[in-house]
């Protein structure tokens, strides 16, 4: 009877040390798992446009860093204390309307960015806000894996033809190269450039934009020096297709051929390095202006 007793008594010891609330992965793995399943028509055409549009060629690397950014982050996710947040199912609820009403209206952008919502909604759901405050950037990087709407796409490119051209018309006037521009048409002495979509800047600009936030997170902690970054891909995109276009009417009066096929492809790229290139520069430049500063008001002299 005694022994009988002593087990009775006996009570498991409690580990204190366990975090308490932890986030419920299981579920959110279930949850990742039905949004693939139901997203799965949005998610195969997404990929097929990647593969098919160079100007989205990008899109493979969005979400691929968004997720390394959250493999960063894991020790740090794994001690938050999960407090879930119903109005991240509003946000849910949101996003699965929205791809009802994308998918009735046939409209891809409606439906390509219900997926990100929706994947929002679950994190704050199941997460509460502190999750969510910890996975801000890498969900708002998800949104540059969608192609902006064809209605946008068009007022951009145009208005990128013609201010590529006309850059590229004062160059080549500066260089002494004889050049008549009709519009978006370069007329020069041995050829025509037309400056098309495919040659706007648009496929620099959106793939230096969503660079230049990675960039900015992952060498620069000031938030408005990000902003700075961000904003001067702008310009600097510009800048960069006139360059190409200058170079090309260049080459023409050399060799006509240099305008076009696997060398004209391949200044693209080289054009769009040297972008980058002129990003990461004018970010040492702002870093080495800044610390400059900061020094001499350490080292300046009380009145």
């Amino acid at each position: 009877m005694m022994m009988i007793s002593n087990s009775l008594n006996m009570t498991p010891s409690l580990d204190t040390t366990a975090p308490k609330n932890q986030l419920p992965w299981a579920q959110i793995a279930w949850f990742g798992a039905l949004l693939i399943a139901v997203y799965a028509q949005v998610l195969l055409s997404l990929v097929k446009q990647w593969n098919s549009d160079a100007d989205m060629s990008h899109g493979f690397f969005v979400p691929v860093v968004a997720a390394f950014i959250v493999w960063q982050q894991r020790d740090e996710l794994a001690r938050i204390e999960a407090k879930p947040n119903w109005l991240g199912l509003a946000v849910v609820a949101w996003g699965c309307l929205q791809l009802l009403l994308g998918t009735l209206a046939v409209e891809l952008f409606v439906s390509r960015t219900a997926f990100v919502i929706t994947v929002i909604g679950v994190v704050w759901f199941l997460g509460g806000d502190l999750l969510l405050r910890k996975l801000a950037f890498p969900l708002f990087l998800l949104f540059f894996m969608v192609p902006i709407p064809a209605i946008v796409y068009s007022s951009l490119t145009f208005p990128l033809q013609i201010t590529a051209s006309r850059l590229a018309e004062h160059a080549l006037s500066v260089l002494s190269v004889p050049v008549l521009r009709e519009g978006n048409v370069l007329i020069l002495p041995n050829q025509e450039l037309s400056v098309v979509e495919a040659c706007s800047g648009i496929r620099s600009l959106l793939s230096l934009t969503f660079l230049s936030l990675v960039y900015g997170y992952f060498f620069e902690r000031r938030l408005w020096l990000q902003v700075v970054l961000f904003v001067s891909t702008v310009p600097i995109a510009i800048v960069a297709n006139a360059s190409r276009v200058t170079i090309t009417g260049i080459f023409t009066q050399v060799k006509p051929e240099l305008a076009e096929g696997v060398f004209h492809t391949a200044e693209g790229w080289v054009i769009f390095m040297v972008a980058l290139v002129i990003l990461i520069l004018w970010h040492q430049f702002l870093s080495g202006v800044c610390l400059t500063i900061e020094r001499r008001k350490k080292h300046a002299v009380p009145s």
